[in-house]
């Protein structure tokens, strides 16, 4: 979860909103993001997105079987939907999103028939250090 910080870090830094994503094949990191929404005018580069589209491309497949996804905020339901989609193994998630998040909140993707495979799900990692960042960002935006 600390490299998923850095990511969120340096995402905010970026001027994008501070999430971060990083994907680990047998203990090896293969990938690594944070939100590039606004540098690539693109809604969907959120960093889970970037994460799962750079380990796709490391491992030459779509699928994603064996991998473990750390994300420093809960995904929202486009995000739950690619993850799935992925078949990513374990999803390990910072801190919760009752607004906006698709997984333990709000749609529950994993819980909806069109979801694909179900990863195991764990969360509370560093949950207030990866919520702190979120706060600071948009209290700054005000």
């Amino acid at each position: 979860m600390d490299l998923a910080i850095a990511e969120a870090e340096a995402a905010g830094a970026r001027g994008e909103v501070p999430i971060g994503a990083v994907i680990v094949l047998n203990g090896k990191v293969i990938s690594r993001a944070g939100n590039e929404t606004r540098a690539l005018h693109d809604v969907t580069a959120h960093a889970e997105i970037l994460a799962i589209r750079r380990a796709s491309q490391v491992l030459a497949q779509e699928r994603l079987t064996e991998v473990d996804l750390y994300v420093t905020l809960e995904p929202c339901t486009m995000c739950a939907g690619a993850i799935s989609f992925a078949r990513i193994k374990r999803l390990y998630i910072g801190a919760e999103d009752e607004k906006g998040g698709g997984v333990l909140n709000g749609a529950r993707f994993f819980e909806l028939s069109p979801c694909h495979l179900i990863p195991e799900v764990y969360s509370g990692f560093q949950a207030e250090n990866c919520a702190k960042f979120l706060r600071d960002f948009f209290k700054a935006q005000r």
